[in-house]
């Protein structure tokens, strides 16, 4: 959020603040961990997590919206084991030893979460409708996957379309929208990403697609930075990105390696 993925950050800032709901960042915070484990006995894995339930219950808040998925799947995932099994949370309380017992009462949202009860303050907020641009949206899979902290429905979802067409945006049907770019495989085989990426993004292109739209900051570094091993050239915007340049907000866009203010450009969107 703060280097490759400020982008997102930025857009959603300014967008929050423009639908009168701004967000404020924790004033302490620790790193997710990045993936949730799943060995049943692993509690070890789930002190970062919770620590940063401790530190907004420190804050006096009872509520964590996340932007990026893969946080806000750690967090969710480690936040109701804590709530759902008692002699877990007393373990976990036992290892942070230092800090106040977590008491299990910090919930956690998905940006999603927040936009989905906005609709009518989303359309309100449109200045100059993105009715010239054609999108594929992607989710990806720490969204919708497991069942029990997805944000809309597992195999079909639909809260990034119903909100791309609030934007004027056309959105075409991407039956790979929920399919894995890869993930942290880009640290060490970058192969793997590669076929993944080659798929996802084919599969848009030949649908029509002018842009991908998704809200994942490595699902976002994947879909852009290896395109470089394809014949593709396609703009990976933040949803948030949209949703600004339609509300007519200033935005940078500076971190995308396929730059995307030539399309934007010849959509009559940025001048």
């Amino acid at each position: 959020m703060k280097t490759k993925a400020s982008d997102y950050e930025t857009s959603a800032m300014k967008v929050m603040e423009k639908l009168g709901q701004p967000l404020v960042e924790m004033e302490d915070w620790y790193c997710c961990g990045a993936v949730q484990s799943l060995t049943e006995d692993d509690i070890m894995h789930q002190i970062a997590p919770i620590r940063t339930m401790c530190c907004a219950q420190e804050q006096g808040e009872d509520e964590v919206v996340t932007l990026c998925d893969m946080c806000y799947n750690v967090l969710r995932q480690a936040n109701d084991r804590m709530k759902d099994k008692e002699d877990d949370l007393e373990t976990m309380n036992e290892f942070l030893d230092e800090d106040p017992d977590y008491e299990g009462g910090v919930e956690v949202y998905h940006l999603f979460h927040i936009l989905k009860g906005m609709e009518d303050e989303i359309k309100d907020a449109v200045e100059m409708p993105l009715d010239d641009l054609v999108v594929a949206p992607y989710y990806g899979c720490m969204l919708l996957r497991p069942d029990n902290v997805a944000v809309d429905e597992t195999e079909d979802p639909e809260i990034m379309e119903d909100m791309l067409e609030l934007l004027g945006v056309k959105v075409l049907e991407n039956p790979k929208r929920t399919e894995c770019c890869g993930s942290y495989h880009t640290v060490n085989r970058s192969d793997i990403v590669e076929k993944r990426v080659e798929d996802i993004v084919s599969y848009a292109v030949e649908e029509g697609a002018e842009a991908i739209v998704l809200s994942c900051p490595l699902c976002q570094f994947n879909l852009d930075f290896h395109q470089r091993a394809t014949d593709f050239d396609v703009p990976i915007f933040y949803i948030t990105e949209l949703m600004a340049l339609a509300f007519g907000l200033d935005i940078d866009m500076k971190n995308h390696k396929i730059d995307p203010r030539s399309l934007l450009k010849e959509k009559g969107i940025l001048e």
